[in-house]
């Protein structure tokens, strides 16, 4: 077993995204991982699916994994979840409060057979809100964070963004809290319960830089960073497609405009301040949507890269596996699956030079390990 968690175990009792996805990094960086899989969880159905419970959104958040299956509402196969939960490090779940305690695997139930254990506990809302046991969706959470405001002030619609942000960000917070846990677990030989509530950090990724003039008594000004709430703020043309060009400072404009065979605009007063005014954003954005079909996406490229002007072409995710960005590190591997056949992957962003992760084993079918794994606790 190789990675920087190698030697920690970790149970996933989690369902959907946000908890596997957590638990699938900590496999990722080298933890034994052992899913229990209760009956009903929504992510094991679904469209484009070759074998039952196999879906491609399953096959994104559980490899790396041990995947058991247990009922928990029986007494004996819920008593062999508890001995699996005695044997490890950590544990991921995003059940109800309600539901917790009803089968007995509430943080006070657990630590007290284990008291080392690292409880990570993930939901919509604080446990000592009023929303406690509400049910939390990635758009009830992009609406209770702030996010769907943000998108209606700046687009006119009050559209959720077309990821599962709010899942995604949660679960990156539940790996980073979980290691911070792990440390002062390995310092002190403690557990400790981790509440990890999705609107909250949610609220805290998005005022970073959308608290802005409300970071002041009294106000200085609105909230919502001005230079991404501008009119226009999105990817422009090119001659033959689409790009990112984010001309941040003065020179950085002056030379858009050069390249682009607009010099009279190179000498326009708003890009030749010491600094490029947020009220002057929106029209600038506008000249530069006017003035980019000039160029192909590759001329702007070389341009952009000359002159330091932030620069990207837009990634066709249709098309990702065959971009050269995306090839050169791994990021789409073709894999052979046990039952699934050729699969394709999302590889490890993270490099570490002396404990690298590594992508061990890949998705099982539902309960495909209970007999290994129930056969260990005996051994």
């Amino acid at each position: 077993m190789s990675g920087p968690l190698a030697g920690i175990r970790v149970i996933d009792l989690s369902t959907v995204v946000m908890g596997p996805y957590a638990a699938q990094i900590l496999g990722d960086l080298g933890a034994d991982v052992v899913k229990i899989e209760s009956p009903g969880d929504t992510v094991r159905v679904g469209t484009y699916q070759r074998t039952p419970g196999m879906t491609p959104l399953s096959l994104a958040v559980n490899r790396n994994k041990r995947s058991v299956a247990l009922n928990l509402k029986d007494d004996e196969q819920r008593a062999q979840a508890l001995r699996l939960i005695d044997s490890a490090d950590a544990l991921i779940t995003n059940m109800r409060p309600g539901a917790l305690a009803r089968l007995g695997l509430t943080y006070e139930h657990v630590a007290e057979r284990n008291p080392k254990l690292v409880y990570a506990h993930a939901q919509g809302f604080r446990s000592d809100s009023p929303q406690a046991g509400n049910a939390a969706y990635d758009e009830t959470i992009q609406a209770s964070s702030g996010l769907v405001d943000l998108t209606n002030r700046a687009i006119g619609k009050p559209v959720y963004l077309p990821t599962i942000l709010g899942d995604k960000v949660s679960a990156l917070t539940i790996v980073y809290s979980v290691l911070a846990a792990l440390l002062h677990q390995r310092k002190t030989g403690e557990g400790q319960y981790v509440e990890v509530p999705m609107t909250d950090t949610m609220i805290a990724f998005n005022l970073v830089e959308h608290l802005a003039g409300h970071t002041f008594e009294p106000p200085t000004g609105r909230t919502g960073f001005a230079l991404s709430m501008s009119e226009g703020h999105q990817a422009v043309p090119t001659k033959d497609g689409l790009a990112c060009v984010i001309p941040y400072n003065p020179q950085n404009f002056r030379d858009f405009f050069t390249a682009a065979g607009r010099p009279d605009l190179a000498e326009d007063p708003r890009v030749n301040g010491d600094h490029i005014d947020s009220a002057d954003a929106g029209g600038l954005h506008e000249l530069i949507e006017e003035c980019s079909p000039t160029l192909t996406t590759d001329e702007w490229a070389e341009v952009c890269a000359k002159h330091s002007i932030p620069f990207a072409p837009v990634l066709e995710l249709d098309c990702a596996e065959d971009d050269p960005y995306v090839a050169a590190g791994g990021l789409i591997q073709r894999v052979a699956h046990p039952t699934e056949g050729p699969i394709k992957t999302v590889g490890i962003p993270v490099r570490f030079s002396a404990t690298p992760a590594s992508i061990r084993r890949l998705p099982s079918l539902p309960g495909q390990d209970t007999e290994e794994v129930l056969k260990e606790l005996d051994a």
